[in-house]
């Protein structure tokens, strides 16, 4: 039985699958946890995985492996392939200022026209600036510039510190995918290729960037020394996580994705980029050569840690909670913006409560407004995806939060498509280990996945009505 393994590397943790090549059926996992900080040394990443590849049992009997991990959090290496400094993951709010400067400097639409980017705080580009700006002696020493995925990708080929390292420099064999490439905001889904001129307006100098490489291309083999993990097997080239994904389940054109996790994503495939500018839209790219528009916020399974800790209940308590209030939570609404945002562009917001009363402020009616405050903040990126013209015939709910039957409940109250489940699997770690399989075979393994239809449910469109009055209410409309 020929095995090959998948790795995640989140912005949570770091999670191994093993799986068999012929039916991509998991045969065991591993997992290790992060730090929850948002500026990490990378070296927690590294060993992260080493933690997981141990937990999986080692991966002496794997015959390809393939990374795929969070996007856009950059790596600062320099000429010696040493790490310059610890670095802002993708969530980290502090380089919204920068931010803001790049869209001053060159025009927010010029970004979105050149790469399909509403430039956010999020982008590599905004990392640039905020290492430029805070630190001169990282920036110079700065010689290239990776994201997490494709700086793991070149520690499993020995390169980097520590044992079976092939030694010092290496930056020529840095690779990335489209998937990530899409994600820095230097980078054009119309060439495939990098845009120098962005990169070095946003840093400041040139740098070494990674190679971009096809999406059945390999990015080497495993080095030597490597504990758990054997030398010499293929290592596919990896892509992001939301790409990964997306290659597991197979989506096709008229097929959505709304992820909810640590962060919400909604995403679709397209054969052409898109630009979006009305600045809610980032094309991406795909890990099969086409494209990914995606729509996400920062907010999303953690309004469910906080509203389940307010009211003193567990997750299941939470959702039978809400199922026992009316839609609409008797008027009851809530904007979970509890970390900033990123869709909508509201850094600074914070979770605010409407329209309470001494009749409707219920421990029903909260639970109810906390699970339809977090949906309606999903369903509203549906909503931008098809003012691109981007139809959703089908959409697919995955996440930890998707389990939940009142999520499941209020999305079927509040869009009109068809919404299925996919079977339980980890569809990031599942995805890499496609890639694995291509790097060993040459071509992406058929491996199936089983869909639950929800039962559709009458559209409650004051949910979504609500929603929005309390954003013009604050002004954030």
């Amino acid at each position: 039985m020929t095995l090959v393994a998948g790795i995640d590397s989140s912005t949570q943790s770091c999670k191994v699958t093993v799986r068999e090549l012929a039916t991509g059926r998991e045969v065991r996992h591993g997992k290790a946890r992060h730090p929850l900080r948002t500026i990490l040394p990378p070296e927690t990443w590294w060993e992260a995985l080493l933690t997981a590849v141990q937990r999986v049992g080692g991966l002496d009997d794997v015959a390809a492996i393939s990374v795929s991990g969070q996007q856009h959090t950059p790596i600062f290496l320099d000429a010696a392939g040493m790490v310059v400094c610890d670095s802002p993951l993708w969530n980290d709010t502090s380089s919204h200022a920068h931010m803001v400067a790049l869209n001053a400097e060159l025009g927010r639409e010029e970004w979105i026209l050149r790469t399909g980017l509403p430039l956010t705080l999020s982008d590599t580009a905004t990392k640039l600036r905020w290492l430029r700006d805070t630190g001169p002696e990282a920036t110079r020493r700065t010689a290239a510039v990776a994201v997490v995925h494709d700086w793991l990708t070149w520690r499993l080929k020995g390169y980097g510190p520590g044992p079976g390292s092939a030694g010092s420099g290496g930056l020529d064999e840095l690779t990335t995918d489209r998937s990530e490439a899409s994600g820095t905001a230097y980078w054009s889904g119309e060439t495939n290729d990098y845009c120098p001129d962005l990169f070095e307006h946003a840093l400041g100098k040139s740098a070494i960037l990674p190679r971009i490489l096809g999406p059945l291309d390999r990015s080497g083999v495993t080095g030597s020394g490597i504990p758990g993990i054997p030398a010499g097997i293929p290592i596919g080239v990896g892509s992001g996580d939301n790409a990964a994904a997306a290659l597991a389940l197979d989506i096709t054109d008229g097929e959505a994705v709304m992820s909810l996790g640590t962060s919400g994503v909604v995403y679709t495939r397209s054969s052409v980029p898109v630009h979006d500018l009305s600045g809610y839209v980032c094309s991406y790219a795909d890990a099969t050569g086409h494209h990914l528009p995606l729509v996400a916020t920062l907010n999303a399974a953690r309004n469910f840690d906080a509203g389940a800790g307010l009211l003193g209940c567990t997750y299941a308590e939470l959702s039978e909670l809400a199922l026992q209030a009316r839609p609409g939570a008797d008027g009851l609404t809530l904007l979970p913006f509890f970390e900033g945002e990123r869709t909508p562009d509201l850094p600074h917001a914070r979770g605010s409560l409407h329209d309470a009363s001494l009749a409707n402020f219920t421990r029903v009616n909260f639970a109810r407004a906390v699970i339809e405050g977090t949906v309606a903040s999903q369903v509203a990126m549906l909503e931008a995806l098809a003012a691109c013209g981007l139809r959703v015939d089908r959409l697919l709910l995955i996440g930890g939060a998707a389990a939940s039957v009142a999520v499941q409940t209020v999305l079927t109250q509040m869009v009109d498509a068809p919404v299925v489940i996919p079977e339980l699997d980890e569809y990031v770690t599942k995805g890499a280990a496609m890639q694995a399989a291509s790097a060993l075979t040459g071509a992406f393994p058929t491996w199936s996945v089983a869909f639950e239809q929800l039962p559709r449910r009458p559209l409650e469109r004051q949910i979504g009505q609500q929603h929005k009055a309390a954003m013009v209410a604050l002004g954030y409309d």
